[in-house]
């Protein structure tokens, strides 16, 4: 939890319908990864704290007996649920509304936990304790995330890259040069150093793995508007009464980059840390 910043239920408030949509995924191969060093074979049971839409839980689905998504925003886990019937595993998922601090919340132990892109939501310290606790013996938790560290460019593909820069100056000439977060600001954005707060909660590790991207893909400007809507910082509710004028300025910016309404992006690569419960 960051300091001076409370958690509150409008953070991702109004993102749900535009995530799976504009946010993108992660690199294709991070099933055969994760079943491969955790030795998954369809029996055993996945929590996803943080869940959002399902995208992590489902595509994992095949490898558990049981998926379990846990997250606070109601509009997340309805989302989550109609996808589970979509893809024909809903009798094998759970999806809980409740806060990562509300755990255990009575739902058993699980083989794998998962955290993708939500653990700088949480107040970690207490989060990672409880879940190692909920963990089976020889359980592991997993951190997903984008690789960051990587440079990605979209040299010898058709459409020009999606200008990230001046989205991010339009967001900021409608909601100001401090980052939102629900109904507070985040000046110095979300923490990391995760490493540190699982050693503290008593983990081993981690093992490091990334899932190799650079996938060429093609990108609408509705799906970059999806994007900008899915992000916390730039929820539709942030811009109240002006949401149909930013919608309006971003879709001009975007034609002004490319008038035939199409972006290039390339797939990023996924880093895997594995956390085990216990000392291997």
């Amino acid at each position: 939890m960051v300091a001076g910043w409370e958690w509150d239920d409008t953070l991702f408030a109004g993102t749900a319908a535009y995530y799976r949509r504009g946010r993108l995924p992660y690199a294709p191969g991070l099933a055969d990864v994760l079943a491969e060093v955790l030795e998954l074979a369809g029996r055993g049971r996945l929590i996803d704290v943080g869940c959002g839409p399902g995208v992590v839980a489902l595509s994992l689905a095949h490898l558990f007996g049981e998926i379990v998504g846990l997250d606070p925003d109601r509009e997340m886990i309805a989302e989550a649920g109609r996808e589970a019937v979509e893809r024909g595993v809903a009798e094998k998922a759970r999806w809980v509304r409740a806060r990562a601090e509300e755990l255990p919340a009575d739902l058993g132990t699980f083989t794998v936990a998962a955290f993708a892109q939500s653990f700088h939501w949480m107040d970690r310290d207490l989060v990672a304790a409880t879940v190692r606790g909920m963990l089976r013996p020889g359980g592991a938790l997993v951190h997903i995330s984008d690789l960051k560290s990587e440079t990605r460019t979209v040299d010898g593909l058709p459409y020009p890259a999606e200008p990230c820069a001046a989205i991010d100056e339009l967001i900021r000439h409608y909601l100001g040069p401090v980052r939102r977060a629900g109904r507070g600001v985040l000046p110095r954005g979300t923490p990391g150093g995760e490493a540190a707060v699982f050693a503290r909660a008593g983990y081993s590790g981690p093992e490091r793995h990334v899932v190799p991207g650079g996938q060429a893909l093609e990108r609408t400007c509705d799906d970059l508007v999806a994007g900008v809507f899915s992000m916390s910082y730039s929820a539709p509710h942030l811009f109240g009464s002006r949401r149909d004028e930013f919608e309006a300025d971003l879709r001009q910016l975007l034609r002004e980059v490319s008038p035939a309404g199409r972006f290039s992006e390339r797939q990023p690569s996924t880093e895997v840390f594995v956390w085990w419960k216990d000392p291997r």
